[in-house]
This record gives structure tokens, sequence and C-alpha cells, in this order.
């Protein structure tokens, strides 16, 4: 064959390579109309980079023997599940905001429970005080789940209470990601916990890059934080287990988290999530410890629901709950995130709320770790501004606090951030509350934040050069491919 012939074979088996790769984007289920323009665009202009991305981060793949493990475990567990996790529960929530409890219930099929008492930590050491001192009460079984859990004085903190309940018989599980913790794992620390009786695992181990598209993206991570004890006390936030001076990104320290105890039923659906990722990566078989619940009859106390999201869970679960909240709001939402890309319904929502007079409150931190996040939250102020959204950037460190407040009643906390890691490519657990009170003392926290931060104005937003807008825009751009 001449030279010209192999040259137009080569061309051809790349055009077709190319259009592979473009019905693949289009076909693949449950992508934005957005991502998929933003993906045919980078596969069209960029054939080699958008073709070698699309099989890296193309496809929200954890793997075909993971994602069945997982479909496995769910099943199973659901099926063993009392009753009382899943059952009723619309009765106990005021009747304007069952819509809401009826989307969480959606996700997971996990009811509203009534009965709880709660108690929010806005200070990184007292979480992590009543923690250990929780620890060092157990009974039976102390479950922890940590994205991050770091080699310093709270971590160790908490490793060593590990280590001595397990010592004295209680039957202590910790479960990290094995990428967020991978320092943690090298260290004695998990070693000794190992030694001590603890039983230890990662979860999501990451695979060598060439064998990513087969075993599963390394950047699909559990993000939650979920901490179960005697089957009574859950302990759900933002806070990973570290010290608030993070000293792996000390530069944007201190990290700024919100973490509630919950006290009552509401621990048993903790169990229930931290039970299938546990499953999921063992063989042990947790479903005992959900099967025989039971939920006091009628009674007071903070209604709750836990919502735990992923990407062996519905794609448009966590947007489907934040919009359904920011739509609810009637007088006032108020919602901290560290990281904020959000899809186009949210944005939408958002703006909306502020267009029909909500007083709509956003804190983001004024420096973010993450610079390509930081200039894609910043593309979305304009349109936000414009529709009387209030923005503000908190300047004392890094707010990681992930909290949703709707007209004083109903709050969200948890591990979701509002972008689209969060909604696509993380495991989260957040839980759904309803209680005045306990919002009060949420809102009262946003509201320090709030006094703290610096107000992004339509003038502000008008003096940013050019360049600035085109490099937000630009990486905003690109926001559904990352």
């Amino acid at each position: 064959m001449s030279g010209g012939g192999i040259a137009l074979l080569a061309l051809g088996a790349h055009l077709a390579l190319q259009i592979t790769f473009v019905l693949r984007a289009l076909l693949r289920p449950h992508r934005e109309a957005a991502s998929r323009a933003a993906w045919i665009l980078v596969i069209l202009t960029m054939p080699a980079i958008g073709m070698a991305a699309y099989v890296l981060f193309g496809d929200t793949n954890i793997g075909r023997k993971r994602l069945a493990r997982y479909r496995d475990v769910i099943a199973t567990v659901k099926l063993r599940a009392s009753a009382a996790l899943t059952d009723g529960g619309a009765d106990v929530v005021d009747a304007r905001y069952r819509h809401l409890f009826r989307v969480g219930s959606s996700i997971n099929g996990l009811a509203p429970m009534v009965g709880n008492t709660a108690e929010p930590f806005f200070d990184t050491d007292a979480i992590f005080d009543a923690l250990v001192a929780d620890i060092d009460a157990a009974e039976r079984t102390v479950h922890l789940l940590f994205y991050i859990w770091l080699d310093d004085r709270n971590g160790s903190r908490v490793a060593e209470a590990a280590m001595r309940a397990a010592r004295r018989g209680v039957a202590v599980r910790v479960m990290v990601d094995d990428l967020g913790s991978r320092g943690f794992i090298a260290s004695r620390h998990w070693s000794d916990m190992k030694d001590a009786g603890v039983h230890v695992v990662s979860a999501l181990p990451v695979r060598p890059i060439f064998l990513h598209p087969i075993k599963g993206r390394v950047d699909l991570r559990n993000h939650r934080k979920i901490v179960v004890i005697d089957d009574r006390i859950g302990y759900c936030g933002s806070a990973n287990c570290a010290d608030a001076e993070f000293r792996v990104k000390a530069r944007f320290a201190p990290w700024v988290d919100v973490v509630v105890r919950f006290e009552g039923p509401i621990a048993a659906q903790m169990q229930y999530i931290f039970v299938q990722d546990w499953m999921a990566h063992s063989d042990d078989d947790l479903t005992p410890l959900i099967s025989d619940v039971t939920v006091p009859a009628g009674g007071d106390g903070v209604v709750a629901q836990v919502i735990g999201t992923g990407p062996t869970v519905r794609a448009t679960a966590m947007p489907e709950m934040f919009e359904a909240l920011i739509h609810a709001a009637r007088r006032e939402l108020i919602i901290t995130t560290p990281y904020f890309v959000p899809s186009d319904g949210i944005q939408s929502a958002l703006c909306a709320a502020g267009r029909r007079g909500v007083r709509t409150v956003m804190i983001l931190p004024r420096q973010n770790d993450s610079w390509i996040v930081a200039a894609a939250s910043r593309s979305y102020y304009p349109e936000l501004v414009d529709a009387g959204v209030r923005v503000f950037e908190y300047p004392d460190g890094l707010l990681h606090a992930k909290t949703l407040t709707v007209d004083g009643e109903i709050a969200l906390v948890g591990s979701a951030n509002l972008d689209r890691r969060s909604f696509e490519l993380n495991y989260e657990n957040n839980v759904l509350l309803q209680d005045a009170a306990l919002t009060a003392r949420i809102v009262a926290q946003q509201e320090v934040y709030l006094a703290a931060s610096h107000r992004v104005d339509a003038g502000e937003i008008a003096s940013w050069k050019t360049l600035r807008r085109m490099w937000n825009n630009a990486v905003a751009m690109m926001g559904p491919v990352l």
C-alpha cells in the first residue's frame, strides 16, 4: 500500500474512533445536556486528549465487579433491614415539608424518624472531645467512617480511643477512603489498630492508572463521614478525622466544620448506610445490626432522615434533594458550602428563590483549596447577584461546613457539597431534619459566618477585569467534564 493509502486508512480509523467516542458521550445515561456538549466539544477539538480523557473520566465507572457487589449488598441490606427504618414516618413531619422527606425516602427507602435528640458542634476540637468520650463509653459497637483521617492530634486521639475500646471487647470497625486517607493507612496507627483488634478496611482501593478504565475511576471516592456507637449515637457532618489546622493543606487552615451528634433511632439509619459500605468491601455480614430495630411510638424530639448518595444510587438523587429544599423556601434560605459548581437546575432554583423575595444567602470560602473550583464558583456569581441572591465569601479559613437551612425549620447537614463531584462521583451522607430549635442553632452559626464575611456585590463583580471573567467562565465551561 502506498504512503497516501496508509495515511488515508489512518485518517479513516481516527475518524471512526472519534465518532465512536462522540456516540458514547451521546448515549451515556444520566448525563446533563451541558455535560454531553462539553465532552463532545473536547473530543472534536482535541481528539487525542479528549478521547484519552473520556476513557479515564468520561463514565461514572466503579468497575463491573465492584458495581455488582454494591448492588447485591444494597439489595441484601434493604431486604433484611427492620421495617422500622423504612415504613411510615410521614405523619411525624409537618404537612408543609412532607414532600421534602418523600424525596429523601425515594433515595434510600429510609423513612423520617422521630424521637431523636441532637447537639450541633461548631468547634473542631469540641467535636472530637465528644467523640472520644462516646467511644470510651461504648459497650457494644463503634463504627467509624471518614474520607480523610490524618495522623495528627485529633486523628491520633480517635485511633487511640478505638484501640482502647477494642481491647475491652467492643466490636470496633474503621473504614477510610483509600485515597483520601492514604497517609494514615501508611502510618503506625493503622497497623497498631489492627494489632489491637480493630477491624480496618480501606474503601475503594486505588488501582494502577492503566487499570483505571476497567477496574473503575480512581476519582470516585467515599467522601462520607459516619460515626455510629452502640446503635444509638450517630455523628453526621463535614469534619474529617483531623485537626482544624489540617496540616496537609495548612495554608488554607483552619478548616471550619459543622457536625451534629444525634442520639436516638436515627443512629440506626446511619448504621444502615455504614453496613452497606462495610459489606461492599468485606465478607462480614452486619445485617443483624439493622434487622431488629424498634422505634418508640409517638414522642417528641428532632425528626430526622438519613440520605446516602453515590455512584450506585440514582445519579440525580443529590441535586434533586438540593433543588427540592431550595424551592421549598418561603422566607429564608441560607447555604454554606466550600465547593460550588451547581447543576443548571440548582443555579436556576437559587435565582428563582432570590427573585421571589426569599432572603437567599450563599456563604463560600474566600480562599479555596481548589483553584479550579474557586474560578468556576465565581463564574456563577453575576447571575446569582443579579437575581437578588446575597453572595458572601468567608475569609477566616476554609469554610468547610456543608449546611442548608430553610425558613428556620428545616436543615440539611452532612458531607455533600453543591458541586458536580458530590452529585455524580462521591459517596456522600447527609441528614435531613425538621426541628425549629436545632435549626435555629445552625442558623445562628451561619449568621456568625455571615458577620465575618465579605459581600460580593454587583459593583465588585463589575470591577473584575475581562481576563478574570474569561478565566472563570472558561473553567466553569469545563465543569461538566471535570
